[in-house]
């Protein structure tokens, strides 16, 4: 049997908003006032408003100041931050877009960039609005009205997101557009018992799942711990980021503890989301050995599966999907609606029959001579050189 151990939580708190330092703009599609905040320190500036607009927006937790703050401070320390705001007639902030200057090189093409302030640890980006036609129609005017960029690219947002009104705007002003899926992101809307999504599972996987338990419980005493609050955080976390340097991602070397900046970023958003409520790490262990964990965080009733590893010694066992059923199990009994698994789609969440998310990388082209070489060489000359290239080789397979 499971035995499950309820660690503390932390306590809520808030970091001090710092003087915010803008660019201003005139009053632009909306009655938008599109202004830039430049830099890390007048970002920080907009903590309380940010936030407030996320909750009436797009409450998902990758959207919310803090998430970001850590994530630039983490990856982007070095780079230009420029962020896109829109204030109402009220001066009140009605939409925002974090970007990043980049410089550097498209299929060979020098291009002056403006990029999402994200990358794949991020899970998802998207613009953020109240009135998502609007803000994106007034930062394309502003933007367009720039000579000093050559195209805006924005990384994985989920179907439905509002940046894709960027597009619809970018078409309205007569710019080249392009875009592209990522991922398809597995999620499951977990019902009201285990049984019922039991239900929903292959026979198959079910009886692995029941086959591998006991041979696990073979070889000693399994218990499930789980942690949200700060009490002996850093510790739990070498745990959990040992056992993944030891599979797979540690001989590839992507394994978080292998890059500072992956283990800043993900070590400070553990203590934050602890102190604020939110953070969940479970341990599954054998005779008190941790052998998975999951790193997740969890908002408004949805379970978002940031990092999961296991043993791969004992991968014959599938400690991994074992400590999947009793996350699950435990999430369904706290009332949870929702389990994200972010990421890609792999086998072993599909063996959960899980719904998919399909996620878009956007970009906008200025008509520049650069931004017009980039379009033609990513959409044009690379489809039909990659076209060539299949014939090609199907030829020399039927030579051969």
């Amino acid at each position: 049997m499971f035995k499950l151990i309820l660690l503390s939580r932390g306590q809520t708190g808030t970091v001090p908003a710092l003087p915010s330092i803008t660019a201003t703009g005139a009053p632009g599609a909306g009655g938008l006032q599109v202004r830039e905040v430049i830099g890390r320190g007048a970002f920080r500036g907009l903590e309380a408003e940010w936030d407030a607009l996320v909750e009436e927006t797009n409450d998902q937790p990758f959207y919310r100041h803090g998430f970001l703050r850590i994530w630039i401070d983490s990856f982007a320390s070095d780079s230009e931050l420029r962020v896109l705001t829109g204030r109402d007639p009220s001066g009140a902030l009605a939409a925002a877009l974090p970007l990043l200057e980049k410089r550097g090189r498209i299929h060979g093409l020098p291009a002056r960039q403006l990029v999402s302030a994200s990358n794949h640890h991020s899970c998802r980006f998207d613009l953020l609005a109240r009135d998502p036609e609007a803000a994106s129609r007034a930062f394309l005017v502003h933007l367009a009205a720039r000579p000093d960029w050559d195209l805006l690219h924005i990384e994985d947002v989920p179907e439905g997101g509002d940046a894709f009104y960027l597009l619809s705007a970018a078409r309205e002003l007569g710019l080249p557009v392009g875009s592209w899926p990522s991922i398809r992101s597995p999620y499951l809307e977990l019902p009201q018992s285990y049984q019922e999504l039991q239900g929903r599972l292959t026979s198959k996987f079910r009886s692995n799942l029941r086959r591998r338990r006991r041979k696990l419980e073979e070889k000693g005493r399994i218990a499930l711990e789980h942690v949200s609050g700060e009490e002996g955080l850093e510790e739990l976390l070498e745990e959990a980021f040992r056992i993944e340097a030891l599979g797979w991602k540690g001989k590839q070397g992507s394994a978080i503890a292998q890059s500072g900046e992956t283990l800043a970023f993900y070590r400070e958003l553990a203590r934050q989301a602890a102190h604020e409520g939110r953070l969940s790490l479970y341990f599954l262990k054998l005779n008190g050995r941790a052998v998975a964990f999951h790193y997740a965080l969890e908002h408004r009733g949805t379970y978002f599966l940031l990092k999961p590893a296991y043993d791969e010694e004992l991968s014959s066992f599938s400690p991994g999907q074992l400590l999947m059923e009793e996350v699950l199990k435990d999430c369904i009994r706290r009332k949870l609606t929702r389990f994200d698994f972010l990421g890609p789609c792999m086998d072993w969440k599909l063996d959960w029959e899980p719904a998919l998310r399909t996620h878009t990388w956007l970009t906008i082209f200025r008509p520049t001579r650069a931004g017009r070489l980039v379009h033609e060489a990513r959409f044009t000359a690379w489809p039909v050189a990659r076209a060539f290239a299949g014939q090609l080789r199907r030829a020399l397979g039927r030579e051969g």
